[in-house]
């Protein structure tokens, strides 16, 4: 996996996102990759974080600590990850806000050939993983990147859910995450990784 760079970008109100993308940050590095961890920018007004302790606390407690993605980390990147929360059965505003200023770098071909790969939470079982995931990757076709999709290639898989597109986990109203999925999102990552050194060793 040597020379491989993983971009793992994700948005969190409460922090469950953060930590399934520490995880995948984690097992990038195990996985013999360079890693950024990084998130994408707030964009909801402060009255309304405010207005939720957990989402005000852990605000406070990560926007000087990770950096904000930038355009110029997804041209870095050979891989790609991204962890989300669902909206109503699509990524949160936040990333889509990102995601449109990247016109450019798709124009110029930049990001083409990336190894990418998403994950996702909700706050009840059938709360639109799938098809948060599934919105995720509509963009990733248009970019021409390579969907990297965990699919059932580990019985960790199964043990997060079964959801072959990428991990995705139930958010209980004490904000603690339902099912294990910590061996899943570091199966998803290093098989990414995988991906990604593959195509970089061919193409």
């Amino acid at each position: 996996m040597t020379n491989v760079k993983l971009a793992v970008i994700y948005y969190s109100s409460t922090g469950t996102n953060y930590q399934m993308a520490q995880w995948a940050e984690e097992a990038g590095k195990e996985a013999g990759a360079e890693v950024k961890l990084l998130r994408v920018a707030e964009t909801a007004p402060m009255a309304a974080i405010e207005q939720n302790e957990g989402w005000k606390a852990h605000f406070e407690a990560t926007k000087d600590i990770v950096p904000e993605a930038q355009l110029s980390d997804l041209e870095w990147a050979d891989a790609i990850i991204f962890s989300v929360p669902t909206r109503f059965g699509a990524m949160p505003s936040q990333l889509k806000a990102f995601i449109d200023t990247t016109g450019g770098l798709w124009f110029q071909g930049k990001l083409a050939n990336k190894a990418v790969s998403a994950m996702a939470s909700a706050s009840n079982a059938h709360g639109g993983h799938e098809a948060t995931i599934l919105s995720l990757y509509t963009t990733m076709m248009h970019w021409g990147a390579i969907i990297a999709a965990p699919g059932y290639t580990s019985d960790a898989i199964f043990a997060a859910g079964g959801n072959p597109y990428g991990t995705s986990v139930t958010q209980g109203q004490d904000g603690k995450m339902i099912e294990n999925v910590e061996p899943a999102v570091k199966h998803q990552a290093k098989r990414t990784v995988a991906v990604a050194a593959a195509l970089k060793n061919n193409l």
